[in-house]
């Protein structure tokens, strides 16, 4: 087991969270075209996580997962790919959840089963379908919430 910790979003963190999130999206989303991804990209790298409310779990003070918060709604929660199945998503949902209460929402893209299956196990439900993402791209949604 782990023993990381779970900290607020620093500043210095910002790059290596979005080279989080591009690692663990080329490991997860193989959905997503290099056009796809260089767009989401630009969208992460240029302030996307200064939006909303980060939390990073650390192991020997280097981030290895992020959660991302708009209220109640996760936005955002990503795993470098060397720590996944190791229970860093988990915790940094149970931190949130614990922050947060019960009343969480989610949306996952339909195509991305590993993430509908994680959330299904954490107790979420689908309660809504949607065909596009927020960008306006064919990446159909699946909002969940617990």
């Amino acid at each position: 087991m782990l023993h990381a910790n779970i900290v607020p979003y620093r500043e210095q963190d910002h790059d290596a969270l979005v080279e989080i999130w591009r690692r663990a999206v080329i490991h997860t989303h193989t959905f997503l075209t290099t056009e796809d991804i260089q767009f989401y990209d630009e969208i992460v790298r240029s302030g996307a996580l200064r939006e909303v409310e980060i939390w990073v779990e650390r192991y020997k003070e280097i981030p290895i997962g992020f959660i991302g918060l708009n209220g109640t709604k996760i936005e955002m929660l990503f795993v470098a790919p060397d720590f996944h199945g190791k229970g860093v998503g988990t915790r940094l949902f149970h931190h949130v959840k614990q922050l947060k209460g019960e009343k969480l929402q989610v949306d996952v893209n339909e195509q991305n089963e590993g993430a509908y299956l994680f959330y299904k196990k954490l107790g979420f439900v689908q309660v809504r379908r949607s065909e596009l993402d927020p960008s306006g791209r064919a990446h159909p949604l699946l909002h969940l919430e617990l």
